[in-house]
């Protein structure tokens, strides 16, 4: 493999950057963008620490996050698996991104900036849900928020694709392949029932 190993030589294979990818940026969220926002109920997080790097994907019935400000958005840590990769990342480096998607929209919307991390009940109580609350909430500063070109979505047909769920591993598989002596058949068909006292 040729490796491409300085900004010059990756340059020297794309055209010149469209201008209205830097003009689109802002360093707050705007009334719209705010719209966009209230009406996710799906992101990524990525998050960056000295074991490497974690991306994770956050959800919920309704907005996924609450915006505090213009410059301060708030993540439930609801229920997962307790590794606590992204929260530990958050700890030793502060540095996030976001990505949020609708369904049915091509665009998405991206946010870069900072975090931390508090299980301060004035910041857990705002997302009391089912007589239950998170653990932690991320506090995350926006630093930019933009758009995101759609054509990747449109490349993938995401929201009009068919459903390959029957195609692919379960995670009952994934554990098998693991351990041989693990019922995976079992996991998957317990799995709904397991996980509908624990989503909160």
């Amino acid at each position: 493999m040729n490796k491409i190993n300085t900004i010059e030589e990756l340059e020297q294979l794309y055209d010149a950057v469209v201008p209205g990818a830097l003009t689109k940026v802002r360093n707050h969220i705007s009334p719209k963008y705010r719209e966009w926002i209230d009406n996710s109920n799906f992101l990524i997080l990525a998050t960056v620490g000295p074991q490497g790097t974690d991306a994770s994907p956050r959800g919920d019935i309704g907005q996924a996050v609450k915006i505090l400000d213009e410059k301060t958005i708030l993540l439930p840590d609801w229920r997962g698996n307790n590794r606590l990769d992204s929260l530990r990342n958050i700890i030793e480096d502060g540095r996030v991104s976001l990505m949020f998607m609708v369904p049915g929209s091509n665009n998405v919307v991206r946010i870069n900036g900072t975090a931390a991390l508090t299980a301060q009940e004035e910041f857990t109580s705002k997302f009391s849900d089912r007589n239950k609350r998170p653990r932690s909430v991320i506090v995350i500063e926006v630093v930019e928020i933009y758009f995101q070109c759609a054509k990747a979505l449109m490349r993938s047909k995401l929201w009009q694709s068919e459903d390959r769920s029957k195609k692919v591993p379960t995670a009952g598989q994934f554990i098998s392949e693991i351990d041989d002596q693990f019922d995976g058949n079992a996991y998957d068909i317990g799995y709904d029932d397991y996980a509908k006292d624990r989503m909160w």
